[in-house]
């Protein structure tokens, strides 16, 4: 297989196969479906294919790197739920992750699933053909050529599709690095894993108050839990760490354009500073260099997702407005959502320790309570429009909710089909 086998790479293999990552309980399977991003099959739906392509046509989807099968699991569980056809492939070349993603699979019974092992540069000769969506969680910020990987899953990728991807971001990993810097100094990368993990067990029993690893609060299951989430924080043999204008260059650079950043609004600086001047400055700016101030201001991004295409083709959205497109909720039902709103008509929302308030219409509610993932915004217009409000104020309320709420990636729309 083409691998890169320098002596971080080496490791890297070494580390998965030895403490598979994340490490999940298989008793877990029978109890709850892990959810997150990205890869959450409505996101799939709206942020790669803009809500307009049909639930009937097979979705192929490649998980490029699936470890121990967090995405794969989801979006297969999810699929099956909804009768969506399609297949989904788990890449890995550790054969201990597979083992565990078979193994999960195989307890909640779903057989859309199906296992190749083997690395992303061996993709051109594995002969798997192309895929709608590819999923890259977890994995750039490990290989030794990020941008040659990025270009061969382009070639694996079909015109219209999009991929799912996400990496380690800096500010947001504070006493990360700083930890790895003094591990790589009384460990060897060719010392056993076990004898490397015991180094930093070690260091973490007596690691002084005073190092900035105390202070972040991002990693309590890592520092707490597994061997497998301790070693991979910290012992991982190559992690880097983008900011977001950092992977935005990356994915020029290899031919990329973002459907979508998740969530939006965390990369909204007016969110995190409400002096009127500062918020007339933001204005003026690209919304790259926007978007690297929010990180830059935040200080707690860990991680970046994005939703990409290939440059070369378009994304469209469905106009949230037209009257026969359909309003749904990524996970939490809209009157759950609506609960949340205060008094004040403001919606407290969290990334992590931050917390933003998002000021939305009176009428939010009411909007929420209707979006059933069923009702047309027709057949909501004219419910909302018998209690009271105004005919020529309501797609302009509605269109508040919506922008409001697509920006924390709660609320989708989609094309009747």
């Amino acid at each position: 297989m083409a691998h890169q086998n320098d002596l971080q790479d080496v490791g890297l293999a070494r580390q998965y196969e030895v403490y598979p990552y994340p490490e999940r309980d298989l008793k877990e399977e029978t109890k709850r479906l892990l959810i997150g991003s990205p890869s959450h099959l409505n996101e799939i739906d709206y942020w790669v294919f803009g809500g307009f392509r049909s639930p009937s046509q097979p979705l192929r989807i490649l998980i490029a790197g699936c470890g121990t099968g967090d995405a794969a699991i989801m979006v297969a569980q999810q699929m099956t739920r909804n009768n969506r056809p399609g297949k989904i492939i788990c890449l890995d070349r550790a054969e201990a992750v597979l083992k565990i993603v078979k193994a999960r699979a195989a307890i909640r019974k779903l057989n859309n699933i199906q296992f190749v092992q083997g690395s992303i540069l061996d993709l051109p000769n594995l002969n798997l053909g192309t895929f709608d969506y590819i999923d890259c969680c977890g994995v750039l910020h490990h290989l030794p050529d990020p941008i040659l990987a990025l270009q061969i899953l382009k070639t694996q990728l079909n015109s219209g599709g999009g991929m799912g991807l996400m990496v380690y971001a800096p500010y947001g990993r504070t006493g990360v690095y700083m930890l790895q810097e003094a591990l790589s100094e009384l460990t060897s990368l060719s010392d056993p894993p076990a004898k490397r993990l015991d180094v930093a067990k070690r260091i973490m029993k007596h690691l002084p108050e005073t190092a900035w690893l105390r202070f972040n609060s991002n990693f309590g299951d890592h520092l707490t839990g597994s061997d497998a989430g301790l070693y991979d924080l910290l012992l991982n043999p190559r992690d880097r760490a983008y900011k977001i204008t950092e992977l935005w260059d990356l994915l020029d650079q290899t031919g990329f354009a973002i459907n979508g950043l998740i969530e939006p609004a965390r990369y909204n600086p007016t969110y995190l500073i409400t002096d009127p001047r500062i918020r007339e400055k933001f204005k003026q700016l690209d919304i790259k260099t926007r978007a690297g101030i929010a990180e830059s201001l935040a200080g707690n991004m860990s991680t970046h997702v994005v939703y990409v295409r290939r440059a070369e083709d378009t994304c469209h959205f469905v106009d949230p407005c037209s009257m026969d497109s359909i309003p749904f909720m990524r996970e939490i039902p809209g009157e759950i959502l609506a609960n949340q709103i205060l008094s004040s008509n403001l919606l407290p929302y969290s990334f992590g320790m931050l917390t933003i308030m998002l000021p939305l219409p009176p009428q939010a509610r009411g909007f929420l309570g209707l979006v059933n993932n069923q009702r047309s915004i027709g057949e909501i217009v004219e419910i909302v429009k018998n209690r009271g409000v105004e005919t020529h104020r309501v797609l302009l309320l509605w269109k508040q909710t919506f922008d409001i709420l697509r920006s924390i990636n709660q609320v989708f729309v989609k094309s009747a089909f």
